[in-house]
């Protein structure tokens, strides 16, 4: 695919040599960014203090996408901390589609989040991480950015909802990071967030709007062409995007294969985006799939989407429970709902004809909720 225009969004070259990034966070050379136009044409395009210089702004306005080389460096750089997760054959034994599952519920942290999270806190400098980093979380990120400062020495606060999943909270802490609650939104979470940023001096780990993060997590894709070089199409989750931006850039360049997203029916916040053309603010989200209820895609995450994705899905609550039952009895995954997003469109669509891979995102999940899930007590919201 190379580097070139991709549907008019501009591809970006290595991340591992990015000259624009301000020396506060990134380098011993002052250079700020220019925020013209043609910044999109350099290594990272018009990013805000958000990610510069420790005082947190507005969203960043990128639309370069990561390219395979970045994908590849970051794979390099989280080599021995994020596990090379299995893929599993499942299905076709009882009437359902045979096709195979990627399982990032087995990493580390129990989720895919390690990849970027690690991969954005290695690249920062002695300063930033002297500093300490903050994060906002609905909890599978704020754990991977505690798992991955607690690796690299550096402190951490993660601000949750307050609805979060005491499992995620609890694994947060566990790793040594502070954690605070807000609210119930993204937007709720990541307000305080800045707040303290801009108090405190710390460094913001953003969950998904991020070419460093896009780009760790987009090593799950590598590995998913290297595990089965028969894949005609990749089923993944979408919260903010993080996840399907990152293995759309890894899996196009390297094999024609259809990308497919998934998101709950009471959190289509891309589907949305996709038809208006440019993301789009739900008014509220409501989902048993507690990762994947961000209120708006990122605007990095929304170029990708648009510019290498496929289709995006939506699946109810009710199929994502059944699909973390199904995962449990045909094989012996722990999938939370979110993770299981994925299974639940493959096994309602039942696509004919290709060689699915559809990624479990993560296992993080009560256990007195799981147990409801997989005897058929779902407690749908």
């Amino acid at each position: 695919m190379g580097n070139g225009p991709v549907n008019g969004v501009q591809r970006q070259s290595s991340l591992s040599a990015i000259p624009e990034f301000e020396s506060a966070l990134f380098g011993t050379n002052q250079r700020p960014l220019r925020n013209k136009p043609e910044a999109v044409h350099q290594r990272i395009a018009r990013h805000d203090a958000n990610y510069t210089s420790r005082v947190v702004g507005a969203a960043p306005v990128s639309t370069s996408l990561v390219s395979l080389g970045d994908v590849r460096a970051a794979a390099a750089r989280i080599a021995g901390v994020a596990r090379r997760t299995p893929l599993i054959e499942v299905g076709g034994v009882h009437g359902e589609p045979a096709f195979t599952v990627k399982c990032e519920n087995m990493q580390p942290i129990g989720a895919f989040k390690v990849r970027g999270a690690y991969n954005m806190l290695a690249q920062l400098s002695s300063d930033a991480r002297s500093a300490g980093v903050i994060t906002y979380s609905s909890g599978n990120h704020g754990q991977a950015v505690a798992f991955a400062a607690q690796l690299l020495g550096v402190s951490a606060v993660v601000v949750m909802p307050e609805t979060a999943p005491r499992v995620k909270v609890e694994g947060a802490e566990r790793l040594g990071a502070e954690v605070l609650f807000a609210g119930t939104t993204v937007l709720d979470r990541k307000s305080r967030a800045e707040s303290e940023a801009a108090a405190r001096g710390l460094t913001m780990v953003p969950p998904f709007d991020h070419p460093w993060i896009i780009a760790g997590q987009g090593t799950c894709g590598l590995e998913i062409v290297d595990q089965r070089p028969s894949v005609t199409a990749v089923y993944v989750p979408i919260g903010g995007g993080g996840l399907i931006s990152g293995v759309a850039a890894a899996v196009k360049a390297l094999r024609n294969v259809r990308i497919v997203g998934v998101e709950p029916a009471g959190a289509a916040k891309m589907t949305a985006s996709r038809a208006a053309g440019h993301p789009v603010t739900l008014p509220k989200t409501a989902s048993i799939a507690d990762g994947l209820m961000s209120v708006r895609p990122g605007d990095l995450t929304f170029a990708h989407v648009q510019a290498l994705v496929d289709d995006v899905l939506t699946v109810d609550d009710g199929e994502i429970a059944a699909a973390v039952k199904w995962l449990f009895d045909n094989a012996n995954v722990v999938a939370e709902p979110s993770g299981a997003a994925s299974v639940a469109a493959v096994l309602r669509d039942r696509p004919a004809g290709e060689d699915v891979v559809a990624i479990v995102s993560g296992g993080n999940v009560a256990p007195e909720h799981y147990a409801k899930y997989i005897t058929g007590q779902s407690i749908l919201k």
